[in-house]
């Protein structure tokens, strides 16, 4: 391509983002509120209900189970109705049933609901993902899966406070802080799901924001994506579920999974410790300090590895710094310390994932890639169902607060050591180098 044409395309694709990022956004925002708000709510949602410490980590993590079962089935319908009606149907469900958490008074219910909410928001991220593809080339996705991933940081530093000043309604019209917290977050994220079918395109050549030769460009350069994934991956959807670079990926997700939701459903918790109070809104804006720390590092870091290539090791050099982050943070003499290394785990496990994506989407398209990277994710967020149960486990066995953020830690560790043993050194997808060495051992 000439340097003409490569300049042009880099215009189309800020025009791209400016009008596509913002909006999804706000939409993973709100998710992130409604998955991970269930953290702000724990001591009074347990006070008010008596739910044990680990019935609610079994509730906690049971929404991934929803999540998990229906995240496949639901992508691949999205690849057939398109994003603009799958994502209305995801996010409008998935308000009201995380709304209706404001009458889980019992253990059955609080099962029942958090179950239903994974149901209902199943196929939400690897459809922004697969949706992501159709619009961004291979050279730009780094840059628009980490704005993407702005969502999880922004989702504290503006949810913290939010969540908390909701749980300081508490006794408003007869109902409690935790109440205020479900059905507000819930209510938002139904009005945005509407806001959804007017706002969304589904590819670039329904785009009327979009010149005819500005569409043109942009699909000529994904055609040359396509072109080269369907060289070197598989392309159909049952040969993408049981392809082994595809399961290895959903491995090392999983992995991340396990350090990124044991540390954020226990986060607020973990702040109000190190500061000797309870959660409120003072805890909610201390609780927003690793996230600023992991808005500045995903902003830079997808951007340097687009300009060098540096995909692979940028991911290890991030999760190993999560992983040692979340270890110390378990282990921190003082306040200053254990928030110094929230912020490193933070800033490790959510600016490593948008360079994580970039491993199957280049491997993956079309249909396959819609199934392919709906089951890394949804294996990947299994990891949300064992991290809270598997941090009180461990915490019971050898009876140490800090043991369950060791062993969650350990997990980002091992993610890093995979990414940099078994992922082929320029970063475009998950090897055969694990059936070489199999191979060389007999």
């Amino acid at each position: 391509m000439n340097p003409h044409a490569s300049a042009s395309l880099e215009a189309i694709n800020s025009k791209v983002m400016r009008r596509l990022l913002p909006f999804l956004l706000l939409m993973y925002v709100l998710a992130f509120l409604d998955r991970a708000n269930i953290g702000f709510a724990q001591k009074a949602l347990q006070h008010d209900t008596g739910l044990s410490s680990a019935a609610f980590a079994f509730g906690a993590g049971v929404f991934f189970v929803g999540y998990a079962l229906f995240e496949v089935p639901s992508n691949l319908l999205m690849h057939k109705v398109g994003a603009r009606a799958w994502m209305c149907r995801i996010m409008v469900t998935w308000g009201l049933v995380s709304a209706a958490m404001c009458v889980a008074h019992s253990a059955t219910t609080f099962y029942t609901l958090r179950f239903l909410l994974g149901v209902a928001e199943a196929g939400f991220f690897p459809g922004v993902i697969y949706y992501l593809t159709q619009w961004f080339p291979q050279r730009a996705r780094a840059r628009a899966v980490g704005l993407f991933y702005f969502g999880a940081p922004l989702a504290f530093i503006f949810g913290s406070p939010l969540s908390g000043s909701l749980l300081d309604m508490n006794g408003a019209f007869g109902l409690a802080g935790w109440q205020w917290l479900f059905l507000v977050e819930g209510v938002l994220a139904s009005a945005v799901g509407v806001w959804a079918f007017w706002y969304l395109d589904n590819r670039p050549e329904n785009a009327g924001w979009l010149s005819a030769e500005e569409r043109a460009s942009l699909q000529s350069a994904l055609d040359e994506d396509t072109r080269a994934a369907s060289a070197q991956g598989p392309h159909r959807i049952l040969a993408a579920l049981v392809d082994r670079r595809v399961l290895l990926l959903s491995l090392i997700y999983l992995l991340v999974q396990m350090s990124v939701y044991g540390v954020i459903f226990y986060l607020p918790q973990q702040v109000a410790a190190l500061l000797g109070t309870t959660v409120g809104f003072h805890v909610g804006l201390v609780a927003a300090v690793p996230w600023l720390c992991a808005l500045a590092v995903t902003w830079y870091v997808p951007r340097r590895a687009d300009r060098t290539g540096g995909h692979r090791r940028w991911a290890c050099a991030l999760l190993i710094v999560a992983g040692l982050g979340i270890d110390v943070s378990g282990l921190a003499p003082n306040p200053s310390i254990g928030l110094i290394a929230l912020c490193c785990a933070a800033s490790g496990f959510i600016a490593a994932q948008p360079l994580f994506w970039t491993f199957p989407t280049r491997l993956l398209t079309g249909a396959a890639a819609a199934g392919g990277i709906a089951l890394i994710n949804s294996i990947g967020s299994l990891g949300g169902f064992i991290a809270p149960s598997l941090r009180t486990a461990s915490e019971h066995a050898f009876s140490s607060a800090s043991a369950g953020l060791l062993v969650l830690g350990a997990s980002s560790l091992l993610a890093a050591l995979l990414i940099g043993t078994l992922l082929r050194r320029d970063g475009a997808s998950a090897p055969d180098a694990f059936h070489d060495l199999l191979h060389r051992a007999r």
